[in-house]
């Protein structure tokens, strides 16, 4: 396969509401409906998949060649979803958190509840509460081994190639939940964080309750990879930390190989190798297309540019942003990714000046890649610092009266947020959306 020509592929996660707004646990009844209709179309019908709630579905892509493509089947595949979703009465809700009280419903599977039994079923109840997407970028084909990490056979081309596509991925989490935030409401209270990021990954040096918060070798941000060896060495302390927390919780190990749980699949890390044969991206919040179409841009454009320009990609000591000197491609050092700036990129985004001097330093790498896209990013830069996100502009309509969002308040702001969903699906070109983010004013995401 030529070096630069790499693929691109995405996952998203919705709620299931009913027509008032309420959570709906009609999972299997509403991808049941989608599965007929792809089928009837010539569309593939596995891209449509449970998620381990019955009120949260997943939505996935074939593998792109281009973001172009990634957008068009991605469009596609979410359009067919809301058309499934109006035919047995549902609505796909598409931001981060459901607004208002919620007990999800976990599937009986012994996966699942081997999770909630290592991490304690409250903890685990969070990440039932909120929905992310996930974005793949692909490596050199089997660079990637599930049972040792990284392939003996690959050449060290393959390696480096995966080293810099990993460290980019790492150095643009902040970034990503910056851009990316949607919800500001998290069982029924504005907490004034990126309720995503601090629910799921957890944190007891910030004292964020999430999922992984007393368990953050699985669930946080793994630092940067030096070498090969370090990036296998990382995969393996991971495992084992999942291993002795199973054991801690009494379960034997075996079982979670019986689960189909290995090396690999021990990650829930916000970057991970997936044996798919890719980079996984993990911390971008669900959100409305026009958001994860500028997501899908970005990365997609960052990581050609780091294949086609042969960049080695590093952190260097006291680097905040980004900065390309040379061929190599210096990142923020781990130390400040995974601490004041994710701190701040939680509580105050990309209103905070370091945060937006290292998110503007990510678009103008990106934007040198050119292409479709890239004029969009161009005015992203240059509007910066009137950048809102959808959970900034969701708090100007929704402003609580009190500490608790009502429950008319709250289903009113999910029917919203369908519509604006449905909206958006209806007006951007699916043939080339792209296009559509590069003239239409509408998708510029500031106000």
């Amino acid at each position: 396969m030529d070096l630069v020509k790499r693929r691109i592929g995405l996952e998203q996660e919705f709620f299931l509401v009913d027509e008032a707004g309420h959570l709906s646990d009609r999972a299997d009844e509403f991808l049941t409906s989608c599965q007929l209709m792809a089928q009837a179309q010539g569309l593939n019908p596995k891209y449509f998949v449970a998620e381990f709630v019955k009120s949260m579905v997943e939505i996935n892509t074939p593998p792109a060649d281009t973001a172009k493509e990634l957008g068009r089947v991605y469009l596609t595949n979410l359009k067919l979803a809301l058309c499934a979703a109006q035919q047995i009465g549902l609505r796909l809700y598409p931001l981060s958190s459901y607004p208002l009280h919620t007990m999800p419903v976990m599937r009986d599977q012994p996966n699942y509840h081997i999770q909630a039994r290592t991490v304690g079923y409250e903890q685990f109840l969070h990440a039932g509460k909120c929905t992310g997407t996930h974005l793949h970028l692909e490596v050199p084909p089997g660079v990637i081994d599930p049972r040792v990490a990284i392939s003996y056979s690959s050449t060290l081309a393959e390696r480096e190639e995966l080293l810099n596509i990993f460290n980019l991925a790492t150095a643009c989490d902040s970034a990503l939940i910056s851009l990316t935030r949607a919800c500001p409401f998290y069982e029924g209270q504005a907490i004034g964080l990126a309720a995503h990021t601090i629910r799921y990954r957890g944190s007891e040096i910030f004292g964020w309750e999430g999922v992984y918060t007393h368990l953050q070798p699985v669930g946080s941000l793994m630092s940067y990879a030096e070498s090969v060896e370090g990036l296998v060495e990382q995969q393996f302390a991971r495992y084992y930390a999942w291993l002795q927390a199973m054991e801690k919780a009494s379960i034997e190990p075996n079982l979670f190989k019986e689960a189909g749980g290995d090396l690999l699949k021990s990650a829930w890390n916000p970057v991970r190798l997936n044996k798919l044969g890719t980079v996984e991206i993990r911390c971008i919040d669900s959100n409305y297309p026009s958001v994860i179409l500028a997501v899908i841009t970005l990365l997609e454009k960052a990581a050609h540019r780091v294949r086609c320009e042969k960049l080695t990609v590093r952190p260097a000591q006291g680097m905040q942003i980004f900065e390309l000197v040379g061929d190599r491609l210096y990142v923020p050092d781990f130390e400040y990714l995974n601490g004041e700036l994710l701190y701040t990129s939680a509580t105050e985004g990309i209103k905070n000046p370091k945060v937006r001097a290292y998110v503007d330093s990510i678009l103008q790498f990106a934007i040198k890649d050119g292409g479709e896209g890239a004029n969009f990013l161009l005015k992203l830069s240059r509007h910066l610092d009137r950048y809102q996100t959808i959970e900034a502009s969701i708090l100007q309509e929704f402003t609580p009266t009190n500490t608790q969002l009502s429950l008319d308040v709250g289903l009113r702001l999910v029917r919203s947020c369908c519509d604006k969903l449905e909206e958006q699906v209806s007006w951007i070109d699916i043939e080339n959306p792209l296009a559509t983010l590069d003239t239409d004013e509408r998708l510029l995401l500031q106000h």
